[in-house]
């Protein structure tokens, strides 16, 4: 009987821990892998905006190191006109230095793509090099805007060294370099 329930204790914990290492090792979604192949998460962060949780932020990176593809998905707490999202990001790109001119330029074509979101609603944005950034919304293609000036304004708002987010930035990059497009070398 002793050994009965050593062995099932055994069992439990084995299993338990596994599911454990499952978890640690969290799978990119669909449509970021569809779109730079093999990815791994690189860091994760939480904005809170006035105590309150805004948004779930993941950063992925494409696996192998050289590798200049990355996706940065939001996962939405609270709900957001998309032209409200667009303006915000207008005014965070105006932060970090792009001519006031530009980046309303960049606020218009983004007012005509972001959706309204809800809590627990995602939108998801992919760099690839030469194709530029792809935007989805629950795993679905909304559009893409092409240009490298682009991608650097729009994921320099979480990613630049100058963001207004320092400590979810300091989150996503983890122990790592923010992508080459940002910072080049690292």
């Amino acid at each position: 009987m002793k050994s009965t329930h050593s062995l099932a204790a055994r069992l439990a914990i084995s299993f338990v821990l596994s599911m454990m290492s499952l978890g640690s090792f969290a799978m990119e979604p669909s449509h970021i892998k569809s779109m730079m192949g093999q990815a791994q998460l690189q860091g994760l962060g939480r904005l809170n905006f006035w105590g309150l949780h805004v948004y779930d932020a993941n950063l992925y990176r494409g696996a192998t190191k050289d590798s200049q593809e990355f996706a940065l998905e939001l996962k939405y707490q609270r709900s957001f006109s998309g032209e409200a999202i667009a303006n915000r990001t207008v005014e965070e790109m105006k932060n970090l230095g792009i001519a006031d001119a530009q980046a309303t330029s960049w606020g218009k074509e983004l007012t005509s793509i972001f959706p309204n979101v809800d809590p627990g609603q995602t939108i998801t944005a992919i760099y690839i090099p030469k194709q530029g950034t792809s935007f989805f919304y629950e795993s679905k293609k909304l559009a893409q805007i092409q240009g490298a000036d682009f991608a650097k304004a729009f994921f320099g708002i979480w990613l630049d060294s100058k963001t207004s987010v320092p400590k979810l930035r300091a989150d996503l990059l983890g122990q790592g370099c923010p992508p080459p497009l940002i910072s080049g070398a690292c």
